[in-house]
Formats: C-alpha cells, sequence, structure tokens
C-alpha cells in the first residue's frame, strides 16, 4: 500500500510539473530544428495572461505578446535569438527564420496552447499562404475565431437558433515581421492577403 501511494505522488508531482518541448525552426526552409522546452512555471504565466481575456479582440492583443514571449525563452536555448524581423537585417546568420520557418513554428506554438485548452475565442487553423505578382509567396500561422452563439443568425423560421452557422473571422498570427522575442502581428485574413503587415520588404513577401 505504502508503495503505491508513493507511486501516485510521484505520478502527480510529474504531471504537476510537465514541461513542453517544441521544435523550432531556423535557418530557412526549416532547414535546421532544435527543441525549446518550456517549464511548467513559465506555462503557467502564460496561461494567466490568457486567462485574463474577456472577448476576442483581448485574447488575440494577448496571444501576441505570448508568442512573442515563446520565442524569447526559445532564443535563450537556440540560435533563433539572432532572428531579426524580415529576411535582410539578419540575412545568412545562424539562428536567422523565414516565413516558412516562422509559420511552421508559430503553428505549433499555437497547437500547444490550443491543446492545453488555453485558447477560449479562437481555433489553430492550418498554414496559410499568400502570393503577390504570381511569384512572391509569404506564409503564416493562421487562427479562427470561435463564432459566438448570440451572433448567429435566425433559422428560415425565423427563430434564433444557436447551432447555426456564422461567417468565419480568421487571423493570420504573423511572427515573421518582427525581431525574436516581440509581439507577434496579428491581421484579419482579408487584409494580410491583401498586402497588409509592416512594411519590411515589399518586393521579397
Amino acid at each position: 500500500m505504502r508503495k503505491f501511494l508513493v507511486l501516485l505522488f510521484l505520478l502527480a508531482s510529474g504531471a504537476a510539473s510537465a514541461n513542453e518541448s517544441i521544435s523550432v525552426c531556423y535557418n530557412y526552409g526549416c532547414t535546421d530544428e532544435a527543441a525549446a522546452r518550456f517549464s511548467e512555471p513559465q506555462l503557467r504565466t502564460l496561461a494567466k495572461k490568457l486567462r485574463s481575456a474577456r472577448s476576442a479582440a483581448e485574447e488575440r492583443k494577448a496571444l501576441a505578446d505570448v508568442i512573442g514571449q515563446l520565442y524569447y525563452w526559445a532564443g535563450q536555448q537556440t540560435p533563433v535569438y539572432a532572428d531579426k524581423g524580415g529576411n535582410v537585417a539578419d540575412d545568412a546568420v545562424n539562428g536567422a527564420m523565414d516565413c516558412i520557418d516562422h509559420s511552421t513554428t508559430t503553428t505549433r506554438f499555437l497547437k500547444m496552447l490550443e491543446r492545453r485548452k488555453l485558447l477560449r475565442y479562437h481555433e489553430v487553423e492550418n498554414v496559410v499562404r499568400r502570393r503577390r505578382f504570381f511569384l512572391f509567396e509569404h506564409f503564416s500561422a493562421m487562427i479562427e475565431e470561435r463564432p459566438h452563439p448570440l451572433l448567429a443568425k435566425p433559422a428560415d423560421d425565423g427563430i434564433l437558433d444557436f447551432w447555426d452557422e456564422v461567417k468565419p473571422h480568421r487571423y493570420v498570427v504573423d511572427s515573421w515581421f518582427v525581431n525574436n522575442g516581440k509581439p507577434a502581428v496579428i491581421l484579419p485574413l482579408e487584409d494580410w492577403t491583401d498586402g497588409a503587415g509592416p512594411n519590411l520588404e515589399p518586393s521579397r513577401y
């Protein structure tokens, strides 16, 4: 019986102190990867920030900071500390990240947060691509706002059905625009697709 109780204690302690390990891409096109580990105290800090959000807009604002913080901690363990916004300021530097590195890694961060049930107002979607002038491509992580039931449209009989579908609102979570550790840029998908975002290298993306 005593051994059984000790085992339960150890299992409970392990669960309480479980860390997360996320593979971070860098050196363009996910050529290199390295594991970044996040402790339970670090993740609790992020959880507190996200859970303080009282609306989808507040959650997006908090999420921008959270993604930046995850990249900062990842930079303390991997070469991505050297990453700068865009592809010019850190060209040929070990640890530089292009939009493929960012979109892949940011999606992994988002899925970790989703797995831990820290996103109440959004769901994580697949990586999205935009193409300009039929040549230059740019990739980003993407989230979709969960529809509020009170925003549902009435059914044909005029009765409000809380399960009716509403048009989804999608947003990109684009960390490529900023230096390592800075808040990610979150924009409506339609604006981003039309070329919105910080004016870094308009001819390159």
